[in-house]
């Protein structure tokens, strides 16, 4: 599938000076939506997955259908105080801000194998936090998942396990 043609790019967007890789417009074909959903599966089957972490939000998007095909719990990474039970929290650096994710304190069990799937990789800021949520917790990173990562900002380097992405700018 060449998703990188069904993907928009957005000027100034969040703010100006940054190209927004508007992935959902992929998302909005049916084709593209599945073969990327089925690619990330086909990358991740045989992993002996217990729980897939998504990035807030669009981490939900992909996370959810992925944990479902591999038989496992899904676990949302979300805003501050979105999270419904008591939560661990991390702050971090964006490549435009900073931010803070929380996830529930009884989201990921001691030993547990942990995929985290966002929708891009840029400084690495989003996921490096998030790994720090699921370690505190007990969990094993498995891998970190997404569907496009800018290589150019060299976000894999601040990542210590895995990474796999479907397009690569």
């Amino acid at each position: 599938m060449d998703y990188a043609s069904l993907i928009r790019d957005v000027p100034d967007f969040p703010k100006k000076g940054v190209i927004f890789k508007d992935i959902t417009t992929l998302w909005k074909n049916p084709e593209g939506f599945k073969a990327c959903i089925n690619d990330i599966y086909e990358h991740c089957k045989g992993k002996k997955i217990h729980k897939v972490v998504g990035a807030e939000s669009r981490g939900f998007i992909v996370g959810a259908p992925v944990a479902y095909l591999l038989n496992a719990g899904f676990v949302p990474a979300r805003k501050p105080g979105k999270l419904p039970s008591e939560s661990i929290s991390k702050s971090y650096a964006l490549e435009y801000g900073e931010a803070s994710i929380e996830i529930h304190k009884d989201a990921i069990e001691k030993g547990e194998n942990v995929l985290i799937i966002d929708d891009l990789l840029a400084t690495g800021g989003t996921t490096s936090a998030i790994i720090e949520l699921v370690e505190q917790l007990g969990g094993r990173v498995m891998e970190c998942i997404f569907i496009v990562e800018l290589e150019f900002l060299n976000g894999r380097k601040n990542i210590k396990y895995p990474v796999y992405s479907l397009i690569k700018y």
